[in-house]
């Protein structure tokens, strides 16, 4: 017989989709990876190739959707508990970077000019419902 697998979700960078094959494994489900060489040597081609991408077994597929489901997409705080945004009270927040000042601009050009990810970098949370930051 053969295993027919499906895509259950595709990934900017190896980080994410390890957490999500973890998750998965932990429950016995077996999980393939692919593209996470390629991404891992030059992450910038991560959209060319549509990112890191899991699959799973094709009759593993609903249970591991549905775990999938439980993992939160959005920021937790030490409580493990949804943040909330101080303006609306939105839950869904998301961590970010920001360039907004001088020192951050100059350090952000030098290290692409260098050839390297830029290594100073201010993180923020911002509130994907009304695009508000706060530290």
């Amino acid at each position: 017989m053969e295993d027919i697998f499906e895509l259950i979700g595709a990934y900017q960078y190896s980080s994410e989709a390890i957490i999500y094959k973890g998750k998965l494994e932990s429950e016995g489900i077996a999980v393939f990876m692919r593209d996470n060489y390629t991404v891992d040597s030059n992450p910038l081609y991560s959209n060319a190739v549509g990112g890191v991408k899991l699959f799973v077994n094709q009759k593993d597929y609903p249970k591991a959707k549905d775990i999938i489901s439980q993992v939160s997409q959005y920021s937790l705080d030490d409580d493990h508990k949804l943040l909330k945004c101080p303006n609306c009270g939105a839950e869904q927040i998301d961590m970010v970077t920001s360039v907004k000042d001088l020192k951050s601009l100059i350090i952000y050009i030098f290290s692409l000019l260098l050839g390297t990810l830029p290594f100073y970098s201010k993180h923020k949370y911002k509130c994907n419902k009304c695009n508000f930051e706060f530290n």
